[in-house]
């Protein structure tokens, strides 16, 4: 492990990598009045060594050296402090040397013989840049000890890049809008953010704004008193109370009326409402996190979402790639959905063939995580042996002509109705005669399998 920087107080240190002496002798001078300290190397090696033993800021290297070259001198350094800017020296204005030097790691160069203001410039942007750099470093490491995004799959660029956000996002009171396409685990996130915030102990509460009617969904929201409405028999809380001190999540936002999204405004804003049919004013802690697939910027152009909600929930937008944009995430969610399906249908299934994960990452998955879930899920389920083979996986992921998952054929003829036939009943045998799961696994709807089994006279 090299050593670290000069300690907090002091004077940054330079180390000066030269085999000039003359030169070197110029560069203390230099830095001695631009408020600098320095340390002095006359060769490649004996660079390295100060940078092992010595704590130092930033290094000035020369490149043309007659025992060890400051290429080589750059490696051995950014090896031992890969976190350490290096500024190459060079007397020849060469692109060529430049580039090598910059693709090595080097911070930035200069050409001799060296401008004071240029170095000085130079030497200012690569302290600054370290350190940044040891302030992310440090960020991350508290960030890793605080928090756990495990229950979401992913070790893509954008799911890092996610990490990232929710791990500074979970700790505020910020209203967060997440948006993504169906399937991408909007909730998913929304629960890991309230998990990983100073509300975890207190209520995550959850709407579905696109499964109730306009009425009901303010009544599931604020609540209702006594006779506010026919069928009213009692009071009743709302989500909004009922997630006091803990967050609410907003789902399908964007399908919230325009009357209903004013409400919601002002318990944003001003942290109070009415049930409906009363006249007390309660008040709520609530954190918000909202999540829609729809595009809300243009929603609010069409006047159909309102600008100052769009705004209050959006403090900080955080958008779900979905799975087609992270192709390297698929076999670890295949994976990991393949251990919770054997192990929950009792099925000792130990993964896929290759065949079979080729095209589980070849496909575009417009349903995204939730589609491969099920497929998985229905693989599982089908497979008849210790891994699931591509005859196992839905037709659309073997193309039109791909035949349907197989089971032992029997002796004799078998129509294509024959064939349906065997594979209903038996996804709905391993489903336990759950009709729902059955046709989701099928992909096909309820009614559907309900008409199938009344041909086959098992209604």
């Amino acid at each position: 492990m090299g050593s670290e920087a000069a300690p907090a107080g002091t004077k940054p240190r330079i180390l000066v990598v030269d085999d000039d002496r003359g030169h070197r002798t110029m560069l203390r001078a230099l830095l001695a009045g631009a408020g600098y300290e320095t340390l002095e190397a006359d060769d490649g090696d004996a660079g390295v060594d100060a940078v092992r033993t010595h704590p130092v800021d930033a290094v000035l290297l020369d490149l043309r050296m007659p025992r060890v070259g400051g290429i080589e001198a750059l490696e051995a350094i950014k090896a031992v402090r890969p976190d350490l800017p290096v500024i190459v020296l060079t007397a020849y204005a060469s692109v060529d040397t430049a580039v090598a030097a910059m693709k090595k790691g080097a911070f930035d160069y200069l050409t001799k013989p060296v401008d004071a203001a240029d170095l000085s410039r130079v030497l200012d942007k690569a302290l600054e840049f370290r350190r940044l750099e040891e302030e992310i470093r440090l960020l991350r490491e508290r960030l890793g000890e605080r928090f756990d995004f495990s229950s979401i799959i992913g070790r893509s660029r954008p799911m890092r890049e996610l990490f990232e956000t929710l791990a500074l996002v979970a700790p505020s009171d910020a209203t967060v809008l997440i948006t993504g396409e169906s399937g991408t685990g909007k909730e998913l996130v929304a629960n890991a953010i309230h998990q990983n915030s100073p509300r975890r102990d207190k209520p995550f509460v959850k709407v579905n704004c696109a499964a109730l009617h306009e009425n009901l969904l303010e009544s599931e929201l604020f609540g209702h008193e006594r006779g506010a409405f026919t069928g009213a028999t009692a009071q009743r809380k709302g989500r909004f109370e009922l997630a006091h001190g803990g967050t609410l999540f907003l789902d399908e936002i964007g399908d919230m009326s325009p009357a209903t999204q004013a409400k919601v405004l002002r318990v944003i804003q001003e942290g109070e409402f009415e049930r409906l049919g009363g006249t007390r004013t309660l008040r709520v802690d609530v954190r918000v996190i909202a999540a829609t697939h729809r595009d809300l910027e243009a929603m609010v152009a069409e006047g159909a979402f309102r600008q100052d909600l769009y705004y209050r929930l959006s403090v900080v937008p955080v958008h779900l790639p979905p799975l087609r944009d992270r192709p390297e995430d698929i076999p670890l969610l295949a994976e990991h959905f393949l251990r919770i399906y054997a192990e929950k249908n009792r099925k000792p299934v130990a993964g896929f063939t290759p065949e079979a994960m080729d095209l589980l990452v070849r496909h575009d998955w417009p349903g995204n995580v939730r589609e491969l879930q099920n497929a998985v899920e229905r693989a599982v389920i089908l497979c008849l042996g210790e891994r699931i083979t591509p005859q196992e996986l839905p037709p659309a992921l073997q193309g039109a002509a791909a035949a349907a998952p197989q089971a032992p054929i029997p002796a004799g003829p078998r129509t294509l109705k024959d064939a349906e036939r065997e594979l209903i009943l038996r996804t709905l045998e391993q489903t336990g005669g759950n009709r729902t799961r059955a046709a989701q696994i099928l992909g096909i709807s309820r009614q559907t399998l309900i008409n199938k089994l009344k041909e086959y006279g098992r209604s």
